[in-house]
Parts: structure tokens; C-alpha cells; sequence
């Protein structure tokens, strides 16, 4: 028996023999014969069995990753390393080197090396549209272990041995970066073909890239491209995503439809965004970007963008703009002047909004809910004092950060303690110095010790744990209140907020006091 410590050293080495009765009589009666002269011959003799047992340990058994931690390959094998990693992006189908496996200490980087490389390859994939393809090699054992989707097409019952494969409905790009997790382990994603690796990781059922990609796109989600990434996120049955979707749209709305993405969206997605109850938008914003999504689906249905084929296209989309919820001077120059409309349904919106007896409409004529903003305040109490808070050009700034995306509207600011007056506030958004929303506007105060909404032109979507600077410029002669008791952590719903002191501040706002007495925003 082979006793073994728990680092792999021999501790002790014990041999035990097992006899048979038949050989311990044997043994005996030849010692009764020779006596001791015997036993140097006897012990010649070889057992008749024996048994090696392994001594098992509870702790896990150590891998070659874990043994061989990934390093930079000597300098002597640099080139030759390189070499290998260029041949997989390139497929040039370079011979490797003698021993080329003892380059790489563990399992993985030698798998790594057959990633797009024709070495021991037994099928060849033809990816991507005709005009477009590309000859991928494949080992498919690999394929196989990666996905069940693959194990089926090479070791299922209707298994084809067929040597090439053509796959037609996805991106080169997207399937290299696919066989990439298959065979490296690494996912390397991209903004431009991400949505093309998802498509592709859902149909050959690899979930851990699809997760990974779905994570990609809801870190990279704005206003630009949530429309699109909603029409995706239904195709590919992604509810978080589409969850996440929504909440930028709503939130900003007149932003996402007035992006390029809103106009590439299909009939069904533009049919639940103009149907969706919580946009945050006017219904002017909502009526011209419809028409300018039947502009664009005219061109890809290779139709003339008329007023007609507009209407056309649209269909009944047309009827969930809310028409008759603008305002009437939106409705006078914007709606009833484009054309899309009939004679008789302008007229009928016309007396909707002016005759006591209104009319039936088509449209819907109930406003959108919109989103009701939150607002996070930040003191415990306000004050004013005869000879502070006065403002002559400087800067009262705080920094803060959240725990949950949420998109800020704009701030709650204090005004005049000495009666009602008006202020001019240019209210500014950082990120790492960066400007991410700014605005000029005025505002008027009662005199109260209320606090006054001062709005961004558009909300400002927030990242959580990272520190945002909120700042404004007050122009005013009148001295206002300033809060007091600051607080450096509130929970505002759902919503975690932070706070601390920023070195834009030069007007003497902080954490314990000052200006900025509120972050308003939508969650």
C-alpha cells in the first residue's frame, strides 16, 4: 500500500502478501526440511497475488489551469506563439511546428490552437450569404462537447456524414466569435456583430455566450438603439432585455423615436411602442416619427414615398397616435398640414377640440399616463440667513451615484427667502468631466421654502456605482434658502443614492449644506 500526504508525497510504503493455504504448506514443510539455511531461497519466491490500493482525499482534485496558471511563453517561444495565434484569426493553414503542444501547459490552450485552423479538421463550414460566405474549418468532437445542436449533427441518429456545411442565415463574424467560446472559452463580442452572435448562439443552443451577449447589449443600451434591441430582444425571447428595453424608451422616448434604429424596426414593434401607455414624449414627437418610419419601410418595400403609400404602410398603426392629445398649435401646424390626414379627419379633430358636442374619432383620444418623475431629497431641513445664499456667477455642485439605472430629469432647486423672484439656472451633468446634459432656463419662486423643478431638454440616463456631477450657475439678486442636516446616503424606493462633495463647488455647496436639494428622476 502507497500511503500518500495530502501534497503527493510518499509517506510510507507498506507490501503485504497474500497467501494461498496451499503455498503457506508447501513453504512449510520445505523450512522443516532445510531448516534456516532456507530462508534466503524461500524469500525468493514471488507472491501469488497482491493489490495496490489508491488512498482517496476529500479535497478537490487540483486541474492543469490550476496548476499551470496562464503566463506569457518564454522569449525563445514568442514568435513561434504568436504565430499560432495568428494563423486561428487568419486560417492560413500554416503547418505547425514539431512538439507544437508542448507550447501550452494546459488542455485549453491546446484546444485553443485547432480554433479556425485546418490542422486534424474533418467538416468545413460555408458561413454567410451567397456573395458573402467564408470556409470555416471545424473539429467536431469540439463542436459536439460546445453544443447539442452540433452533437446531434454529428452523433445523432440522423447524423450526415457530410464533409462541408452550408450555413447561410448567419454572419461569418458572429460564427468565428461563436466557435471562439467553443473552443478557447473566451467570448469576444463586438457592438456591430453582437446581435448576429446572439442570433447564432441561440440556434446552435450555446446559453452561457447568449447570456453573455444578452449582458453586452443591456450595458450598451441608449436611446439609439433600444427600438432596435426591442424588435431583437422579441425575436430572440429575451424578457430581461426587453424589459430593460422599455425602460429606456419610456424614459426617453422623444430620444429613441427621433433615432436612425426607430425607423429599422419592424410593423409589430412599431404597432407596441406607438400602443405603449408610459411614453414619456409629446404626441407631436410620436406623430412625426411614425411618418418618417412609413418613409423608410416605402423604401424597402421599393415604393414611392407618396402620401398614399405612406398611409399604406401604416395602416392602422396610424390610429394609435394620440392626434387629438396635442396641443392645438402641434395639431394646426404640424398634423393637419402633413397630408396623412383626410379632409374629414381633420375636420373632426378640429371639432374636437373646439365643439362642445364632439365628434367620433378613430384616433385615441385618451393622453398617454407618461411616467411620474421621483425625487430624491437630500436634507433634513432648510434655512436662510441675511447675508447667504447669494449667487454671482458661481458654482454650487455635488457628486453623487446610484445603485440602479435610473435617468435623471433634472434637479429641484431652493429659491428667494426674501419673497418671490426669478432666477436663471444653467444646470450641468458630468460624468468624468464629461458633459452628458446641460441646460439654460428660468425659473420663479414664491418666497417659499419650496423647491423649484428645473428640467433637462431631454433625461440623462445614469449608470450605477459611478459618481455623476450634478451642478448649476444661479443668477439671481435675491439671497435664497439653502438646505442644511445633508445626508450622504438616501433611499429614495427602490432606489439607493449616494452623495459626496465635489471640487466643482465653489460656491460653498456640499454634502451637510448648500444648493441642489434634489435629484429629480425616473426608475
Amino acid at each position: 500500500i502507497l500511503m500518500v500526504d495530502e501534497k503527493g508525497k510518499n509517506m510510507k510504503c507498506l507490501t503485504f502478501f497474500l497467501m494461498l493455504p496451499e503455498t503457506v504448506k508447501n513453504r512449510s514443510k520445505k523450512s522443516s526440511k532445510k531448516g534456516n539455511s532456507s530462508s534466503s531461497s524461500s524469500s525468493k519466491l514471488p507472491p501469488v497475488c497482491y493489490e495496490i490500493i489508491t488512498l482517496k482525499t476529500k479535497k478537490k482534485k487540483k486541474m492543469a489551469a490550476d496548476i499551470f496558471p496562464r503566463k506569457k511563453p518564454a522569449n525563445t517561444n514568442t514568435t513561434a506563439v504568436q504565430q499560432y495565434h495568428q494563423q486561428n484569426l487568419n486560417n492560413n493553414n500554416t503547418i505547425p511546428a514539431p512538439n507544437w503542444q508542448g507550447l501550452y501547459p494546459t488542455i485549453r490552450e491546446r484546444n485553443a490552437v485547432m480554433f479556425n485552423n485546418d490542422l486534424m479538421a474533418d467538416v468545413h463550414f460555408v458561413v454567410g450569404p451567397p456573395g458573402g460566405t467564408q470556409r470555416l474549418p471545424g473539429h467536431k468532437y469540439v463542436l459536439a462537447v460546445g453544443s447539442s445542436v452540433f452533437h446531434a449533427m454529428f452523433y445523432g441518429e440522423l447524423a450526415e456524414d457530410k464533409d462541408e456545411i452550408r450555413i447561410p442565415d448567419v454572419e461569418p463574424a458572429a460564427f468565428l466569435a461563436m466557435l471562439k467560446y467553443i473552443y478557447c472559452d473566451e467570448i469576444d463580442l463586438a457592438a456591430d456583430t453582437v446581435l448576429a452572435t446572439l442570433y447564432a448562439a441561440k440556434k446552435y443552443i450555446v446559453p452561457h455566450l447568449a447570456r453573455a451577449c444578452v449582458n453586452f447589449l443591456e450595458t450598451s443600451l441608449s436611446a439609439k438603439n433600444a427600438c432596435v434591441l426591442l424588435s431583437q430582444s422579441c425575436l430572440f425571447e429575451e424578457p430581461d432585455l426587453t424589459q430593460r428595453c422599455w425602460e429606456v424608451i419610456d424614459a426617453q422616448a422623444e430620444l429613441a423615436l427621433k433615432s436612425e434604429g426607430f425607423c429599422d424596426i419592424d410593423f409589430q414593434t412599431l404597432e407596441s411602442i406607438l400602443r405603449r401607455e408610459t411614453l414619456n414624449a409629446k404626441e407631436i414627437v410620436v406623430f412625426e416619427a411614425a411618418l418618417n418610419w412609413a418613409e423608410v419601410e416605402c423604401q424597402r418595400q421599393e415604393l414611392t414615398a407618396t402620401i398614399e403609400n405612406k398611409r399604406k404602410v401604416l395602416g392602422k398603426a396610424l390610429y394609435l397616435v394620440r392626434i387629438p392629445t396635442m396641443a392645438l398649435d402641434d395639431f394646426a401646424n404640424g398634423a393637419a398640414q402633413s397630408g396623412i390626414l383626410t379632409l374629414n379627419e381633420t375636420n373632426d379633430i378640429f371639432l374636437w377640440y373646439t365643439a362642445a358636442k364632439k365628434p367620433e374619432l378613430q384616433f385615441v383620444s385618451k393622453p398617454r399616463k407618461g411616467l411620474v418623475p421621483q425625487r430624491c431629497h437630500r436634507f433634513q431641513s432648510c434655512a436662510y440667513r441675511s447675508n447667504q445664499w447669494r449667487y454671482r456667477g458661481r458654482c454650487d455642485s455635488i457628486q453623487f451615484a446610484v445603485d440602479k439605472r435610473v435617468f435623471i430629469a433634472g434637479f429641484g432647486l431652493y429659491g428667494s427667502s426674501c419673497g418671490s423672484a426669478e432666477y436663471s439656472a444653467k444646470i450641468e451633468l458630468k460624468r468624468q468631466g464629461v458633459i452628458l446634459g446641460q441646460n439654460l432656463s428660468k425659473y420663479f419662486s414664491d418666497g417659499s421654502s419650496n423647491t423649484f423643478p428645473v428640467w433637462f431638454e431631454y433625461p440623462v440616463q445614469i449608470e450605477p456605482d459611478t459618481f455623476y456631477t450634478a451642478s448649476v450657475i444661479l443668477d439671481g439678486n435675491e439671497l435664497s434658502y439653502f438646505g442644511q442636516e445633508g445626508m450622504t446616503e438616501v433611499q429614495c424606493g427602490k432606489v439607493t443614492v449616494q452623495f459626496q462633495c465635489s471640487s466643482d463647488s465653489t460656491n460653498g455647496t456640499g454634502v451637510q449644506g448648500g444648493q441642489i436639494p434634489e435629484l429629480i428622476f425616473y426608475a
